[in-house]
């Protein structure tokens, strides 16, 4: 199922990542301590996509160093920013 694309953007903010501008909006996550992960997904600047389609939600979920539905879980607030990092801490990515 595609999500709005404002939606997202602003979850994805709240939840820890910086917004950098250049041909996409481009969205680094940085840990609660301020730690650069070197982890990032993308959003289109294209005002015509208004919801972005499930193939790119997967993709942004594979960016993002989760399977699809924590993805999910991350956009739609389940999942915290404290639990985020946790998997991450398991994965051993940061």
């Amino acid at each position: 199922m595609s999500r709005d694309k404002n939606k997202v953007e602003k979850v994805l903010l709240k939840k820890g990542f910086n917004k950098e501008e250049g041909k996409h909006h481009r969205f680094y996550y940085y840990t609660k301590g301020g730690q650069d992960t070197g982890i990032y997904t993308e959003t289109s600047h294209t005002k015509k996509m208004k919801d972005i389609p499930d193939n790119l939600l997967s993709l942004m979920a594979k960016q993002c160093k989760l399977t699809k539905s924590e993805f999910l879980d991350l956009i739609d607030c389940p999942m915290s920013q404290e639990k985020y990092e946790k998997l991450l801490n398991d994965k051993k990515l940061i």
